[in-house]
This record gives structure tokens, sequence and C-alpha cells, in this order.
């Protein structure tokens, strides 16, 4: 008596049910341009990781309420798409410089080790000339529908940040992002002379606030990431010295850091919204650094240091915000 199970020959050789036959052939041979789209997004997406966004949305917060400052109102909608799109290429074109830089160094990181240069998703060449060409669209744009002092200072942050920090400072000097930060202060004295076409003191004290802003903010950071950092051999503050010494130098940053957001009160004659904002965040920063400093002083005690970190960037867009909103109430 046969079997009515085939036998395995008879089940190899068998007709594939038509639906699924179907469904693989929509999945491969009827759409051939899902693939190809995946593939130009997956390509798209590379090329914007390397500008590094969130650190361009930073620079970008600090610039948009610095125009409303220097206008005292709103500037003119075109004005500031320009000066944001134009600060968004002068940004982009050095963080792409910068990760062709250092992709060395974020083949060893942990935190880095997904970035595009890294991974093979783009080529060092074609890195460079993206780089290169952000920088050059975003002087031209600049020059052309914003002003010459605009397109000069977007040149010096790109500069500054490529040749002063990625360059000479950063593998050389635990105080590399002291000075290398100078380059995150420039988005202030762009979106001031974009409106002014002149330069003046308000804008030079916001710059101080992010200059003193910045060591706070990226040493916890640092702290959290300190093994990658030393085997990277990036001698950053965290890596060469011990945490209550990295505390105490972001506690004296952080008090000339609040000096300074005050030192805007009399200066571009602010109201009691932007002044009362500028206490409270002040007081609520530095005691949360304080706390950290008292956590360094027991060995073993978990810092919170990305608890800081976040708390940095928290603090920076809410004081820009009342930067931003100051002028545009009826006081």
């Amino acid at each position: 008596m046969r079997s009515a199970i085939p036998a395995p020959a008879d089940r190899a050789s068998s007709p594939r049910p038509v639906a699924a036959t179907g469904r693989a052939r929509a999945v491969t041979g009827d759409r051939p341009w899902a693939a190809s789209l995946g593939a130009v997004r997956a390509r798209v997406g590379a090329y914007v990781a390397l500008t590094k966004p969130r650190i361009i949305e930073l620079l970008l917060v600090t610039t948009l309420p610095t125009m409303l400052l220097a206008q005292q109102g709103f500037p003119p909608f075109l004005l500031v798409v320009a000066t944001l799109v134009g600060g968004a290429a002068a940004a982009g074109s050095a963080n792409v410089l910068n990760c062709y830089l250092d992709r060395d160094i974020d083949e060893v990181m942990t935190r880095t080790r997904r970035r595009p240069l890294v991974t093979g998703e783009v080529t060092p060449r074609a890195a460079l000339v993206f780089g290169y060409a952000l920088g050059a669209f975003s002087l031209a744009w600049f020059a052309v529908l914003v002003n010459l002092l605009s397109a000069a200072l977007a040149l010096m942050a790109i500069v500054l940040y490529v040749v002063g920090y990625t360059m000479l400072l950063k593998r050389r000097t635990s105080q590399n992002i002291v000075w290398g930060g100078v380059a995150g202060c420039m988005p202030v004295l762009i979106g001031w002379s974009a409106v002014t076409g002149r330069l003046d003191w308000a804008p030079v004290v916001l710059f101080g606030v992010i200059f003193f802003w910045t060591p706070p903010h990226y040493w916890p950071l640092s702290m959290r990431f300190r093994r990658d950092y030393a085997a990277a051999g990036v001698p950053m503050l965290p890596v060469v010295a011990g945490d209550l010494r990295v505390a105490k130098e972001m506690l004296a940053h952080s008090v000339a850091m609040v000096a300074c957001s005050l030192a805007l009160v009399p200066l571009a004659g602010m109201s009691w919204v932007y002044t009362s904002a500028a206490v409270v965040l002040g007081a609520w920063f530095l005691s949360s650094v304080v706390a950290l400093a008292r956590r360094a002083r027991r060995p073993g005690t978990k810092l919170g240091e990305m608890r800081l970190f976040h708390g940095s960037i928290t603090y920076l867009t809410l004081l820009f915000v009342a930067v931003g909103v100051d002028p545009l109430l009826p006081i």
C-alpha cells in the first residue's frame, strides 16, 4: 500500500504556492525602485550623520534668539532663513571635516564606532569633498544673502573648529575643549551681525556664556566615556585628572557662565523676565555642579555625570529661549 505522504523528492519538486511566489516577486522583481530608494536614503542618511545634526540643532538654538534680541523683535523672515541655513551649512562643514580628521579615533571609541567613515558607508575622499563643498556653499551663501561680516565669522568658526580644536588641541592638551569650544560660540556673533551688520557688547557677553558653558557641558560626557578617550589617546581632562578636580573646574566655569548671563541684563536692557530666568536657571545649574562635586569626594559613589550633561543642554536652551522672548514682551 503506497503512503499518502510524498517522498522528499516529491516534496522538493512540488510547485510552490502561487500566493507565496507572488509575494516574493512583488518584493524583488516588481519593485526594484524600492530597493534603489532605500539605498539612496541610506546614503543620504550617512552624509547627514557626518554633519552631526544634534550639534547643529544646539548651535541654531543660540542663533535665532540672538537675532531676536539684536532686532528687538522679529527680523525679516528671509534673513532669518538665510542665516540659519548658512549657519547649519558652516557647522555641518566643520563637523564633516572633524569626522574626516578623527576617523582613526572614532574607530577606537565605542561611542563613535558606527559613524559612516568608520563603517565604510562614506569614503574618506567623499567626506573630504563633501566637507569642503558645504563650507564653500555656506561662505558664498552668507556673502550673497546676509553680509560679508557674517561670512567672515562663519569662516572663522570653521577654521577654529577644524584647525584649532581638531588638528592642534584635541590630541595635545587636557584643556582642548576649553579653547576648542570657541568655535561653538561663534553662532551668536553671526546671528547678531546678520541683523545689525556689526558687533556689540551684548553678543560678546552671550559668547562668554557659551564659552564658559562648554566645559561643564562636555566634561561630564568625557567622564562617562573616560575609557574610550584614554584608549584613543585623547587627553580629555577627566582622563588625566581625578573627578574632584574636574568637578572644581566645572564649578569655576559655571560661576563665570552665570555671571556672564547676568551681565547681559544691563548691557542689553533685559527685563525682569529674562533676569528671573537667568537667576533661577543659574542657581539650578550651579546646584547640580555642586552636587556632582560632593559625590566626587566620596570614592565609589555614582557621579550622575550624564544627568549634568543633559541638564546643561536644558539650561542653555531655556536661557536662550528667555533671550529671544524678552524683547518680544510689551514690558
